[in-house]
């Protein structure tokens, strides 16, 4: 494309060709990959997203994981790459200039024999300033040949090396572009080097980015693992699909590439292509019992524009004949699948990787660990009293002597995570209930009202649905007008029960039932399958609550926890978003939802708990029966800079307090419609300050007379046809100019010769 018809796109362009604000939005990131790594390793990350310009760090929550940014590419346009394509068409001939004269100059140096002359031009150093991504980029000052004219008149790069790293980067970038992504909000990328310590404690992390003024992103999983790690080559971005012809956007991957051979035990990490199989050979021995996890629903919950609203893996083994020996599609009532199988003879097996449905692009990641690793399948009782050491009996496969690590004994009331420690191997996780309440375990047979069992309110029963359309009945007392509460903790306790519960008078006449209850606070859950009923009593005298499974099952790993009591008022509260960002002496506010309890219905006081200093916050006070309102706060601080807050909240039942630190979440949309809040771990808060400005990365040259000359030649050629262009589109163009030479891809003489174009065709 001639420069005439460059300048020609202005008109057509207009200001959508701007360059991206580096202060326009909070960062977002989309997808991880890989989204995890072993300790003790260094190792590259993916980060997909929008709004990451400016970044300068990405952290990583807890202790032994350190980031450091790379590089930065963000979602650029059809004229973008147009003028990359012409800087890279004038550095290829200004590469062919340099070695052609490094050869005539060798020549004659072997010829004039002086050995101060014969260093070849590919030889030389270039200084080197560290760039905004990490990368060693050439410094402005000693980037160009002053004299030396390729093409068009656009300057050299000093040195071949020099020329070569730069076209190699051009190179990339135009590998990596994608006109119409299938997701733009996850085109923009960032490029990290992750290092995670020997003795980083192994398990879920938050990984977010930070940048100048957009403040901190959302959190996304990151799992710090123990077992070597294999990583498939990180996904192009995949373009945009239309219905029918999915096949169009489907990535042909070289033969190389369909297949990895890995060592067990380990953790590969991929991305799913659409229609694409990932496939993992290895071998095994007889009498191996092998267990293939999958990570993939808990790395990225909710994908706002595709159904059902999260990638759904499908794990496929294969012996070495390419026989199917195995399948798993799912994993209980959780979408990310689960393989266990006996290796029969000593050999190859192949373990494949798939969407459900064959859909997939760069956010379809997931982590696979194969081995005969540590698993819980269950635990009884699913947990316990507030400050007592409970006995918890644990089931699974290669536990052996293994120690289930409980929650301390001061923690809180509340959902806390446990695992099993085998000779420092730590197994899947699973969920652990603490309650204030009395406890009981159920004593069968307790299937009919004639087979009751007696308990005394308040308590928690812990039981199992032991068998196929298995029912649990419990006896208790009450009198007319008494209010009574029994609620279901299972499916939030990763139990596979689907809870119904009802309670019956003494002579069998139904009182009151449930069978699902939706809970805002369960996180990823889309199911809520636990049952609640709060119902008053008609009269003195006896009553059940029985409890069974909607689907008629049961097994040992049926567990429940059935808490019968009378209300007991309270609050939970969730704080979105999980960051902010604010300007120094300035002020901000989170949004908070209440989620009321037993008939709570009373205003609740929120503000912050022990702000660090320089940060005041608004009390607000979340009047009776309503659900949603705002904490707000000013900070008076001087200095940028990242800190943690807290969000309490305090309410009056009866004549006692209760106050409730409030969990930071992201309000989440599944698959076009339905929104989520999705716990986070920190609450954090970036003070910037709105005056600085960051010093520029590359500062270009003048303008050169002759090259002003030229483009004056030029803008009067235009003008003569007709071809005019207002002043605001020639700025347009010349900040986006701007923005491609900051990032490095431009040289100074390209972007200057440009830039002259433009600002003397709007003369």
């Amino acid at each position: 494309m001639d420069k005439v018809k460059w300048l020609a796109m202005l008109g057509i362009a207009g200001v959508v060709a701007m360059a991206p604000s580096a202060w326009a939005q909070r960062p977002y990131v989309g997808f991880v990959y890989p989204a995890g790594g072993q300790q003790g390793t260094t190792f590259q990350l993916k980060l997909g997203g929008q709004g990451m310009t400016g970044v300068d760090g990405v952290v990583v929550s807890g202790s032994g994981v350190t980031a450091r940014v790379i590089e930065y590419h963000p979602g650029l346009g059809p004229i973008d790459m147009t003028l990359i394509n012409e800087q890279l068409r004038d550095l290829r001939k200004a590469r062919t200039q340099i070695a052609s004269a490094a050869s005539s100059g060798d020549q004659m140096m072997m010829s004039s024999g002086d050995p101060a002359m014969m260093m070849s031009s590919s030889q030389k150093t270039v200084a080197k300033t560290p760039s905004s991504s990490g990368e060693p980029m050439m410094s402005s000052g000693d980037e160009m040949m002053s004299s030396q004219k390729a093409g068009g008149g656009i300057a050299a790069l000093e040195s071949a090396e020099a020329t070569d790293r730069l076209i190699a980067k051009l190179e990339k970038r135009l590998r990596d572009y994608c006109n119409t992504p299938a997701c733009r909000s996850i085109s923009s990328l960032l490029y990290v080097e992750v290092t995670v310590s020997p003795d980083a404690v192994p398990g879920e992390r938050e990984i977010r980015v930070t940048t100048l003024r957009g403040g901190t992103s959302n959190p996304l999983p990151f799992y710090v693992g123990q077992l070597p790690e294999y990583c498939r080559k990180p996904m192009k971005t995949a373009d945009y699909q239309v219905l029918g012809k999915e096949y169009l956007a489907l990535r042909k991957r070289p033969e190389n590439e369909i297949e990895d051979r890995v060592t067990i035990p380990c953790t590969v990490n991929g991305q799913i292509a659409s229609g694409e199989q990932n496939r993992y050979r290895f071998e095994a021995r007889k009498g191996q019992q092998l267990i293939m996890t999958t990570l993939a629903r808990q790395l990225i919950p909710y994908l706002a524009d595709a159904v059902p609203g999260w990638f759904q893996p499908v794990l496929t083994l294969y012996d070495a004949s390419g026989k199917e020996v195995a399948y798993d599609d799912d994993y209980r009532f959780k979408p990310d699948p689960i393989i266990v199988y006996t290796i029969p003879q000593d050999g190859e097996y192949v373990l494949a990787v798939t969407d459900a449905i064959y859909r997939g692009r760069e956010d379809f990641v997931y982590r696979v660990t194969i081995g005969e690793t540590p698993f819980i399948t269950s635990i009884f009782p699913l947990g316990g009293r507030v400050g007592e050491q409970a006995s918890v009996r644990m089931k699974g496969l290669h536990l052996g002597d293994a120690e289930l690590v409980l929650p301390a004994k001061e923690a809180e009331a509340g959902i806390h995570q446990v695992a099993a420690n085998k000779d420092g191997f730590l197994s899947n996780p699973v969920s652990f209930a603490l309650d204030t309440l009395p406890e009981v375990f159920d004593k069968e047979p307790n299937n009919t009202i004639a087979q009751a069992q007696k308990v005394a309110m308040p308590v928690t029963v812990n039981g199992r649905i032991d068998k196929e359309d298995d029912w649990d009945v419990f006896q208790i007392s009450g009198n007319a007008g008494d209010s009574i509460v029994a609620e279901v903790h299972a499916r939030r306790l990763d139990s596979p029960v689907d809870s119904v519960i009802k309670l019956t008078d003494a002579n069998g006449q139904l009182v009151a039932f449930n069978d699902d209850r939706e809970d805002l606070g369960a996180g990823i859950n889309t199911h809520h399958a636990d049952s609640y009923f709060m119902a008053k009593l008609p009269a003195d005298g006896t009553y059940f609550v029985h409890i069974g499974d909607t689907g008629r099952k049961g097994g040992e790993e049926y567990g429940y926890r059935l808490r019968i009591s009378a209300p007991r008022p309270d609050f939970a509260l969730r704080i979105m978003p999980s960051s902010v960002s604010v300007r120094q002496k300035s002020s901000t506010a989170f949004t908070v939802f209440a989620q009321r309890k037993d008939g709570f219905d009373g205003p609740i006081k929120i503000t912050l708990k022990d702000p660090p200093i320089g940060i005041t916050p608004y009390v607000s006070i979340l009047p009776a029966g309503k659900n949603i309102t705002s904490v707000g706060f000013k900070t008076d601080l001087i200095t940028k800079g990242s800190v943690n807050l807290t969000v309490v909240g305090t309410a009056k039942v009866g004549e006692q307090e209760i106050t409730h630190a409030g969990v930071p979440s992201e309000d989440r949309m599944q698959a076009f419609l339905w929104r989520h809040l999705v716990p986070a771990q920190n609450l954090k808060v970036l003070v910037y300050d709105g005056a600085y400005e960051p010093p520029p990365v590359r500062v270009p040259r003048d303008i050169p007379p002759d090259v002003l000359a030229r483009a004056k030649v030029k803008a009067a050629e235009m003008q003569a046809k007709g071809q005019k262009f207002t002043k605001g589109q020639a700025a347009g163009r010349v900040r986006q100019l701007k923005y491609l030479f900051e990032e490095g891809l431009l040289t100074d003489a390209f972007y200057g010769e440009r830039a002259a174009e433009c600002e003397c065709a709007a003369q």
